[in-house]
């Protein structure tokens, strides 16, 4: 497999819960339909990318497959996502509601 956003080689990252493929050069993550569901408990050890880095691959955005519904998530991403609570969803829901 090659990455969606600069078409480098993936690696295989083993966890205890599934393998995640993880860009060699960007450290882009794709993930299996619903994957990363089960793996936020390992997001500092799977999302090893600079946030900068990732943001410079921002430009491609929402990068999923129609096929398999697997995701990417560029550098930073999955960190941001697994650390997402309750608390965050309903601040962000209210902020919407008003505008």
């Amino acid at each position: 497999m090659q990455c969606p956003k600069c078409q480098s080689a993936m690696e295989k990252v083993p966890t205890q819960d599934g393998v995640v493929d993880r860009c060699v050069a960007c450290k882009g993550l794709w993930f299996d339909m619903l994957e990363h569901e089960d793996l936020k408990a390992y997001a500092k050890m799977l999302d090893v990318g600079c946030d900068e880095q990732g943001q410079v691959h921002n430009k491609i955005d929402r990068i999923s497959c129609p096929s398999c519904f697997g995701s990417y998530f560029d550098a930073g991403e999955f960190r941001d996502l697994a650390s997402f609570t309750l608390s965050d969803f309903l601040k962000r829901f209210a902020l919407t509601a008003r505008n």
